[in-house]
């Protein structure tokens, strides 16, 4: 054996960490050792790992799926709604602000889902106490439609009937129609309009003025008799007799 001082230096000498290495294997037992360091001793680790990420995965597995919505919570939901009451908020939702026809009522309930012997029951409730009456919606949307819209009696039929209105409850209000309001209504349309054809001929003008009025409802012999008269007020040539 070399003398002590003859002896070559530890191989970790100057390098710390070599040298806490070496001291901690000398330490450590056998046993510890071999497991440390033994071939075997990774295959555990990585089956224990492997359960992990599988427990892992079926974890995130049983998750929700981002933008599926929760499952339904029965307490927090409570008791279904009652249907009638349901319709009901429907219906004085609708009437707020707005008179409606009762069939523009209907459709809203079956579009809702109401049931039909609820929808109509309540409906028949609402006309008793006054809160859906046809006769008067259908006098407040002409009020509405023939100032506004210029609209004539044909033209106005339309739109009732559109909103479900019974033709005898439509003739009844169209009749109270002052047949001078509806001549003072298409005149002002022809004078509106009359502003924007300046630049055409008169039978171009006449053309376009009658078609006008044609759609708005009114009869072609008041609708030609307002175009002439408004044409002459305005200074331009009388038309063509062949439009009469």
């Amino acid at each position: 054996m070399l003398p002590e001082d003859d002896r070559p230096p530890p191989a970790w000498l100057g390098d710390v960490s070599v040298g806490v290495d070496a001291w901690t294997q000398r330490a450590a037992p056998a046993s510890d050792q071999g497991e440390s360091r033994g071939p075997g001793d990774g295959a555990p680790r990585s089956g224990r790992r492997s359960s992990g990420r599988r427990q892992s995965g079926r974890r995130q597995s049983e998750r929700r799926r981002p933008g599926t919505p929760p499952p339904p919570d029965a307490v927090a939901e409570g008791p279904p709604a009652d249907p009638e009451a349901v319709a009901r908020k429907i219906l004085l939702d609708q009437l707020t602000g707005q008179a409606r026809s009762r069939k523009e009522l209907s459709d809203k309930l079956a579009a809702k889902a109401v049931p039909e012997d609820v929808a109509t029951r309540l409906l028949d409730r609402f006309e008793e106490v006054g809160l859906v009456d046809d006769e008067a919606f259908a006098r407040s949307w002409i009020a509405s439609r023939q100032p506004g819209k210029g609209l004539a009696r044909r033209a106005l039929a339309q739109e009732l009937r559109r909103k479900g209105i019974e033709d005898t409850v439509a003739r009844e209000v169209l009749d109270e129609i002052d047949p001078a309001d509806e001549e003072t209504a298409a005149r002002a349309l022809v004078r509106k309009k009359l502003r924007t054809l300046t630049r055409v001929d008169d039978a171009t003008a006449t053309r376009r003025l009658v078609g006008m009025l044609g759609r708005k409802g009114y009869p072609p012999g008041m609708a030609f008799s307002v175009v002439r008269d408004e044409l002459a007020a305005a200074g331009r040539e009388e038309p063509d007799p062949g439009f009469d």
